[in-house]
C-alpha cells in the first residue's frame, strides 16, 4: 500500500480542485448544447451580385446551405428562375446534385454553374435557387444577380510569325533569324521593335538584304513586313540554351514571341610563354627551368589537356604538371618544365617543339635552346693558355742566357 506523503499533498489538491470546477461545469455546458432550436436550416451566396463582360460562356458561383438545428436534415434544390436560354446547375465536386443531407451543426458547400445563352445582350439578369427539407416544413429562396456589362470594342491586334526561332551554333557567329510582322489592327501606324537580350549581347533589327538597321516600322492595316533579327552573343557566353524576348508595340497594343539561341560553344587552346620570349640558353648537361602557359579562350571547357615534347635525341624534358583534367573558359594555367640535354651535345641552338592537346583543341609552340660549354672549360683554356706564355717565356729566358 502507497503512504501518501506530505509532498503528494499539493498535487492531489489540485487534481480535487479541477474535478470539482468541471462537475460545477457541467450544467452550463449542457444548458448550452441544448439551447439551439430544434431545427432550422440557412443558405447564401457567398457572392450574391457578380459582373461578367459579354460573352462569358460559364461561371461558378458558391452556394452554402447551412444546418442550424439539433437534427440532420436532407435539402432538396429547384432551380426554376433561370432566363431563357440559359443553363444551370448545382454541383458538388465533379458531379451535379438536386439533394444534400447535412448532419445537425453543419453545413454544405456547393457551387452554381451558369452557361449564359451565347447570343445573351448586355443587361442584368437573376438566376433563382430554391431549397426545401424533406418534408416542406423549411423553405429557403435566394436570388443571384448577374450584370453583363457591354464587351470592350476590340483594337485589333498584332501577328508575329518566326520561320526558324531557335538558330544552333558557336558564340563567335552573328545569328539572324527570319520574323513576319502583320498588323492586324484597324489603322495605319508605327509599331516599335523592342528585345531583352541576355547581359553583354545585342539584338539588331533590320530589313532584309539592307544594311541599315531600324528600330520601328510603320505598316496599313493588313499590310505584312518582313524582318531581320540579327542576335550577337557575347563572346564569353558559355555552352547553353538562351532565350531573347522580342516585342512589337503600337500604342497600348503589343505582341511579344521569343528566339532561342543555343550556343555549343568555341573551343581554343593557346599555348605560350608569360614574358612573350620564346628562347632560352642552357649548359651542356645541366638542367634548365622554362615555364610556359595554357590559357582556354574558348567558351567551352577543354578537358584531358596533355603535354608532349618533340626534343632532340638523349634529351629530357618533364612538365609540371604532365596534365590538366580540365580547363574552363577563360582560365589560366602555368607550367614549369625542366631541359635537360645530352652530356654530348655540341655547342649551338636547338629546336623543341611542345605539344598540348586536349579533347576539343590543341596548340603548339617552338622554344630555341642554345646550348654552351660549361664554364669550368672556360677557366681550363685560360689555364693551359697561362701555361703556353710561361712556358714560353721560360725558354726564351734559357736561351737568352745560352
Amino acid at each position: 500500500m502507497r503512504v501518501i506523503c506530505r509532498k503528494d499533498i499539493p498535487i492531489l489538491g489540485t487534481f480535487a480542485v479541477l474535478c470539482l470546477v468541471f462537475l460545477l461545469l457541467q450544467p452550463a455546458i449542457a444548458a448550452d448544447r441544448d439551447s439551439g432550436p430544434e431545427r432550422g436550416v440557412d443558405m447564401y451566396f457567398t457572392y450574391p451580385e457578380i459582373i461578367v463582360p459579354q460573352g462569358t460562356s460559364s461561371m461558378d458561383v458558391e452556394l452554402t446551405v447551412e444546418n442550424i438545428g439539433k437534427r440532420g436534415e436532407t435539402i432538396f434544390f429547384d432551380l426554376g428562375d433561370v432566363p431563357e436560354g440559359w443553363n444551370a446547375r448545382i454541383k458538388s465536386y465533379a458531379f451535379d446534385i438536386t439533394a444534400t443531407r447535412i448532419p445537425p451543426g453543419d453545413q454544405r458547400l456547393t457551387t452554381l454553374t451558369i452557361e449564359p445563352d451565347i447570343g445573351t445582350a448586355p443587361g442584368v439578369y437573376y438566376v433563382g435557387v430554391h431549397a426545401r427539407t424533406k418534408d416542406g416544413k423549411y423553405k429557403l429562396s435566394e436570388k443571384l444577380k448577374i450584370t453583363i456589362k457591354p464587351k470592350e470594342e476590340e483594337k485589333g491586334t498584332i501577328e508575329i510569325v518566326s520561320s526558324y526561332p531557335v538558330l544552333q551554333g558557336p558564340s563567335n557567329v552573328t545569328f539572324e533569324f527570319s520574323i513576319s510582322i502583320t498588323n492586324k489592327t484597324r489603322q495605319e501606324q508605327a509599331f516599335n521593335l523592342l528585345a531583352d537580350p541576355p547581359s553583354d549581347w545585342q539584338v539588331n533589327f533590320k530589313p532584309p538584304f539592307k544594311d541599315r538597321y531600324v528600330s520601328s516600322v510603320i505598316m496599313k492595316p493588313d499590310e505584312n513586313t518582313s524582318l531581320n533579327v540579327e542576335v550577337v552573343p557575347s563572346r564569353f557566353a558559355k555552352a547553353g540554351e538562351y532565350v531573347i524576348p522580342i516585342k512589337v508595340v503600337a500604342g497600348d497594343i503589343e505582341k511579344g514571341t521569343s528566339l532561342t539561341v543555343i550556343i555549343t560553344g568555341t573551343y581554343n587552346l593557346k599555348l605560350g610563354t608569360p614574358s612573350g620570349i620564346l628562347s632560352l640558353e642552357k649548359e651542356r648537361g645541366k638542367e634548365a627551368n622554362f615555364t610556359i602557359f595554357l590559357r582556354n579562350t574558348g567558351s567551352a571547357a577543354i578537358r584531358d589537356i596533355e603535354l608532349t615534347a618533340m626534343k632532340p635525341e638523349n634529351w629530357k624534358v618533364e612538365f609540371n604538371p604532365e596534365s590538366l583534367p580540365s580547363l574552363e573558359p577563360g582560365d589560366i594555367r602555368e607550367v614549369e618544365m625542366t631541359i635537360v640535354s645530352s652530356e654530348q651535345a655540341l655547342v649551338g641552338d636547338y629546336a623543341l617543339g611542345v605539344t598540348a592537346k586536349g579533347d576539343r583543341a590543341s596548340d603548339d609552340l617552338q622554344l630555341r635552346v642554345t646550348v654552351k660549354a660549361s664554364s669550368a672549360w672556360g677557366w681550363i683554356g685560360i689555364a693551359i693558355i697561362l701555361l703556353v706564355i710561361v712556358g714560353l717565356l721560360t725558354l726564351f729566358v734559357t736561351l737568352g742566357r745560352r
